[in-house]
């Protein structure tokens, strides 16, 4: 059997659970340890007891208690912002060298897409996967500056209310601010918005995206085959990540004042609408919001597991 490198989950919710049916199911070099909870009846961590994964529901102390802990290299954190920063800490004063990847919106590591920047930050000791409308449209943004400079991007991520569990709902401030800021860090446009919309339809509404970007005037043509090649690079960690309708271009001449731009600027203007279908492995097909969550985080540790793999 090929080596595999040993991870626990801290979070036994949809995303915790979800992640770890992911690395069960899929995995080639990691290893599933410990699922961590603060709820004894969770089902996430009745699940993982059934499937043989030990767990802890005592939350992080627990976890740094038991005998597999000094076995475990990754950690991912499945929480929410404010607990992540505690979670953290507590992981280090037991075992500095451990690294952790953040499903939360805490951002006190690097911001991390993998199909963007997805090798720069391997070394890393925590790693943030910004949101997910983060994952979902932020490679767009990326594309487009491949060809043109960005001056502008904006993101609406539209998810089904009920694909919004607790921890999201807590933290819809940190999810605009960190999404924002990672437009302008990984998409490099000079200014980014983040917008997150909770619909309440029935029956429950596939997660979708729309993506504007104002960028120098470029050939369409190569913007639309950028966006178009890193679409595909999602695609092969995310199946039911798709493009719902051709990129549109809208030529600005008359110069427009962008918040946070110094100037007026003119430009073109670069609209996409994108749809995420979840693979539904144990959340619903429409939860596609935390399916693109789970499986950015797993091919960043996976990347993570060949870098230490190589380093034995």
């Amino acid at each position: 059997m090929a080596a595999k490198i040993k991870v626990a989950i801290i979070g036994s919710g949809n995303i915790g659970t979800d992640l770890m049916i992911k690395i069960l199911r899929h995995s080639q070099r990691i290893e599933m340890s410990v699922m961590v909870g603060i709820d004894p009846n969770s089902d996430g961590l009745a699940r993982a007891a059934r499937l043989g994964v030990a767990t802890t529901h005592e939350g992080v102390e627990g976890l740094t208690r038991l005998d597999a802990f000094k076995d475990i290299d990754v950690v991912f954190d499945a929480t929410s912002a404010g607990s992540h920063v505690k979670n953290d800490a507590l992981l280090r004063a037991v075992k500095p060298g451990i690294r952790v990847i953040d499903l939360t919106p805490a951002a006190i590591g690097p911001y991390c897409i993998p199909v963007a920047n997805g090798d720069e930050h391997l070394d890393a000791p925590n790693v943030n996967m910004v949101t997910c409308g983060g994952q979902a449209t932020i490679p767009i943004v990326a594309a487009v500056s491949r060809v043109a400079k960005v001056h502008y991007g904006e993101i609406i991520a539209s998810i089904s209310s009920k694909s919004a569990g607790p921890g999201t709902r807590a933290n819809i401030d940190e999810f605009t601010e960190t999404t924002s800021k990672a437009i302008e860090v990984i998409g490099r446009a000079t200014k980014g918005k983040a917008i997150i919309v909770l619909n309440p339809a029935e029956p429950p509404m596939i997660m979708r995206d729309t993506v504007y970007t104002l960028s120098d005037f470029a050939d369409e043509d190569k913007i639309a085959r950028a966006i178009e090649d890193m679409v595909r690079g999602v695609q092969d960690y995310v199946p039911g990540y798709r493009l719902k309708q051709r990129v549109q271009f809208e030529r600005i001449h008359t110069p427009v004042r962008i918040p946070g731009v110094s100037d007026a600027i003119t430009g073109l203007k670069t609209s996409v609408f994108l749809e995420v279908e979840g693979a539904a492995h144990y959340l619903p097909a429409y939860a596609g919001n935390l399916d693109i969550m789970t499986s950015a985080a797993l091919r960043i540790a996976e990347k993570m597991a060949g870098r230490l793999l190589a380093n034995r």
